[in-house]
């Protein structure tokens, strides 16, 4: 890759670390004054400057209105089935004749970019019931709570990333 490549990579994900740190100081100080204004400038320009080394993670990030709308679709499938795992893992908890059949299986992502996979694993390991043990390639072991023995790894990956993935692909690659 070029160094006219990573330039062109570089300014879109710093000038939106600049934009959401700058809006932060505002949100934090409250204040228009001039003074304000410029120490935020400042301050957001030293911590673009400081994590743009880590910054190639956003290249993963589809920017657009449908990107937008699409993370506020996860942000919901996500709440709900945080909600309903925890319902679960709750009901499972205080009714311990309920089976359950722990397993660690495996599941597949078409998820390309690093960001993608992480969000996808940490969805998972959210979500009570499942936790992500490692990430390797497109390929996501994972323990699970409540499996049913046999499962094969077109289920398993239906069943535990379906719900996510599906909606991570509308903002990310």
């Amino acid at each position: 890759m070029g160094n006219s490549e990573v330039a062109g990579n570089a300014l879109p994900r710093n000038v939106f670390t600049f934009v959401i740190s700058f809006l932060f100081w505002l949100l934090l100080t409250g204040s228009m004054d001039g003074e304000e204004l410029i120490a935020g400038v400042l301050v957001s320009g030293v911590v673009t400057l400081l994590a743009a080394p880590r910054l190639a993670l956003l290249d993963g990030v589809r920017w657009s209105f449908a990107s937008f709308l699409s993370i506020l679709k996860y942000a919901v499938v996500f709440a709900r089935a945080l909600f309903l795992a925890n319902v679960d893992m709750a009901r499972r908890v205080l009714s311990p004749s309920l089976p359950i059949c722990p397993a660690v299986v495996e599941v597949k992502t078409r998820l390309k970019s690093d960001l993608g996979r992480l969000l996808l694993a940490n969805s998972i390991t959210l979500t009570p019931g499942t936790l992500t043990i490692d990430v390797r390639g497109d390929h996501i072991l994972v323990h699970w709570v409540d499996c049913t023995p046999g499962t094969d790894l077109e289920t398993a990956t239906a069943e535990i990333v379906g719900q996510f993935e599906s909606h991570l692909l509308g903002f990310l690659h």
